[in-house]
């Protein structure tokens, strides 16, 4: 059994938006995470998706994409991105698939380790800061404490966090995020969201004792890694 994390799989079997406007190397970028998938998880391993699953607005058009997913080898903790319109309530979308966990406020497990997480703001700037942006950054820390609160509850010390914005601003200065992830002794966070020219400075390796990894797509060449 391992643990493997990807994000931002973009996936539009039921829409027009085809990847490829963002650089060559997104072509059939679908085609290149299930050969990869294929080749390196089985049955009894582990898949987490830090959000950005599905281009489809409505929850009966992103059911496709989740078929695709669902018919991919392994166990699925799936987290929400910015761009998961189709994202409905939680206790339906759990529902679906026995393979596939959705996180929202709650949390799920590896072997001794707590997953949990939330979709996550761009953390604040000085000036470029609206009171739209503080409203969502502060409903995502209650999320996130939601979330690993839960975990804690039950008994869980070993935490792994799943968050698609990135926990830092571009300076990498500290953020209610990386305090919140000392808290409670987060061990492993991994993140996505960036793509392209973002991807030159990325806030990854081990800070505050705790390790951040990257998993967008393109950053890892659309081949999940391994978590553990």
């Amino acid at each position: 059994m391992g643990l493997f994390a990807i994000s931002d799989l973009h996936l539009a079997f039921t829409c027009d938006k085809p990847m490829d406007i963002f650089g060559d190397k997104w072509y059939k970028h679908d085609e290149k995470i299930k050969e990869n998938w294929s080749n390196k998880i089985g049955e009894e391993d582990t898949v987490l998706i830090a959000g950005d699953i599905s281009w489809s607005m409505k929850m009966e058009d992103g059911m496709k994409d989740l078929e695709w997913i669902h018919n991919l080898p392994g166990r699925k903790i799936i987290s929400k991105g910015n761009h998961d319109y189709w994202w409905q309530s939680i206790n339906k979308l759990n529902r679906l698939y026995e393979d596939i966990n959705f996180i929202q406020n709650n949390f799920f497990t590896y072997e001794e380790y707590a997953i949990c997480g939330t979709r996550g703001w761009n953390p604040p700037v000085p000036e470029k800061y609206s009171e739209h942006d503080e409203k969502i950054y502060s409903r995502e820390k209650i999320r996130l404490k939601l979330s690993l609160d839960s975990a804690v509850k039950a008994g869980y010390k070993k935490i792994i966090v799943m968050i698609h914005f990135p926990p830092v601003n571009d300076k990498f200065e500290e953020s209610d995020f990386t305090k919140i992830f000392k808290e409670y002794n987060v061990e492993k966070v991994m993140y996505g969201h960036l793509h392209g020219p973002s991807l030159k400075r990325v806030y990854e390796g081990e800070h505050d004792g705790i390790e951040y990894m990257v998993t967008s797509c393109d950053y890892i060449n659309f081949d999940p890694i391994r978590i553990i």
